[in-house]
């Protein structure tokens, strides 16, 4: 049994109007955000930053008011999502360049992107491995990709996620750490490396530098690779 985009579509919609005061938000959502959050930091050069499956846009708020030099990028499938993070009024929401769009085909540019996030909306990916790839292809050369998702390697995971949230979601697909290294590595990443946060919605954080040539001067020279 497969699980669609327009069964994704129909579910966010469903959600906009109360995602944000979700229970999951505490639980899940806000840890999550931490986590990546920790993992931006507060380097000395701009950022361009792309979260992918954004929502209301609850986490690109939170980066911009940490990092008032931050351009950010926020992708959903559901345009409803979007209109509600919109209505909030947030002044950092207003700062935030949203764009309907399909994960698996981006309406961007090849190598804009020093940062891409997507946190806990890539159960819902049908074709995953394309919209990993997706993701490659609009960070810039060296660029991190930052993925979270419920982390199901262990019994308590594997009952959350591949059994209760199935049950409610569809046949959504929380992909294994294992898989979510090949998906990287499969799609050019190098240096990927992963972070598991235990508790009652554990999850996982698995990070990978786009290995890329670089062109300067009409020459190209060889691929940046992860530190």
């Amino acid at each position: 049994m497969s699980y669609t985009k327009q069964e994704s579509l129909k579910e966010f919609d469903g959600w906009s109007s109360v995602y944000d005061g979700s229970i999951l938000q505490r639980l899940l959502f806000v840890p999550s955000h931490n986590c990546m959050l920790g993992e931006i930091g507060q380097a000395s050069h701009s950022l361009k930053l792309l979260d992918i499956g954004c929502g209301t846009g609850s986490f690109a708020r939170r980066v911009l008011k940490g990092r008032a030099d931050a351009e950010v990028w926020g992708v959903d499938f559901s345009y409803k999502m979007i209109c509600a993070g919109r209505g909030q009024g947030y002044p950092e929401g207003d700062r935030v360049r949203f764009v309907q769009a399909d994960s698996e085909s981006l309406p961007l540019a090849d190598n804009t992107f020093d940062v891409v996030t997507c946190s806990n909306s890539f159960h819902h990916y049908p074709r995953q491995a394309v919209a990993v790839a997706e993701m490659y292809r609009v960070l810039k050369p060296g660029g991190r990709l930052m993925i979270i998702d419920g982390y199901r390697d262990r019994h308590w995971g594997r009952f959350i996620y591949d059994v209760c949230v199935v049950a409610v979601e569809g046949a959504v697909q929380h992909a294994s750490a294992r898989r979510f290294r090949e998906l990287f590595l499969g799609a050019g990443f190098r240096g990927v490396r992963q972070q598991a946060t235990l508790g009652l919605a554990p999850f996982l954080l698995t990070v990978g530098t786009a290995e890329k040539a670089t062109r300067v001067a009409g020459q190209t020279l060889p691929p940046v690779a992860a530190a």
